[in-house]
């Protein structure tokens, strides 16, 4: 079966599940923890070799104060217990978003986890936190913006190469295979380059109930796609075929 290179995924739907089950919602989160576990674990015994995970958007500022502390709460907790067995395992964990809105505490230990994994290559894990695709766009804008200003980039030099490489997945490659949980059919302002041409895979089952099994449809289903990337079906079968 043909399995995608990197895989990013919206964990939507952890507190629906704990509303469902007269429970406070960030017991949701809580839960959650296992399947994000499950699909680090396949990823790295499949060999694919990226993984992208939606944590908490820009726009989750938002919510109410006591939910967004919890979730602070549970990333750091998460974080200090998990780092070891990540960097045992062979993953390099980095963090894609606006860390300036985080805790120095936070900061300090992303700091320390992205340093301990940095050296890794079984999988590549990033974790989007205060992450918004537009919110990254124009930091690359900035970023290029400031090195033709510089002078260290000529705006003939400027292409969809240059411009990618500024984004905060640009020594990722793009995500072959998106999938959202939870029923909703959209991708919230999530890594919106680089899924351009990325496989959409919309399950109905909220995060916490994510399994497996649910993980090998996303899968199969990928597999069944015909990625053409604009050619016809006629140049991509003769482009396998000659490869």
């Amino acid at each position: 079966m043909q399995l995608p290179r990197h895989i990013a995924i919206i964990m939507d739907g952890n507190g629906r599940w704990a509303k469902a089950r007269g429970m406070p919602r960030h017991l949701g989160h809580k839960d959650g923890l296992g399947p994000v576990r499950m699909c680090i674990e396949q990823c790295v015994e499949r060999g694919i070799g990226a993984l992208t995970l939606f944590t908490f958007s820009s726009e989750n500022w938002r919510r109410p104060p006591e939910e967004v502390g919890s979730l602070m709460t549970l990333f750091l907790d998460s974080l200090i217990r998990e780092a070891d067995a990540l960097h045992r395992d062979g993953v390099r964990l980095r963090f894609i978003g606006d860390r300036h809105t985080l805790s120095m505490k936070l900061q300090s230990h992303m700091a320390e986890v992205e340093h301990l994994t940095a050296a890794n290559e079984r999988l590549r894990l990033q974790i989007a936190i205060s992450y918004g695709g537009r919110w990254d766009i124009l930091n690359a804008v900035r970023s290029v913006a400031r090195a033709a200003m510089s002078g260290s980039l000529r705006v003939e030099q400027i292409d969809e190469t240059v411009f990618a490489a500024a984004l905060a997945l640009g020594d990722v490659p793009d995500p072959d295979l998106f999938i959202r949980t939870g029923g909703e059919h959209r991708i919230s302002n999530f890594l919106l380059w680089n899924l351009a041409y990325t496989e959409l895979h919309f399950s109905d089952v909220l995060w916490p109930d994510f399994s497996p099994t649910h993980l090998e449809a996303a899968l199969a289903a990928f597999a069944q796609r015909d990625r053409r990337f604009g050619l016809t079906s006629e140049q991509t079968g003769a482009t396998s075929q000659n490869a």
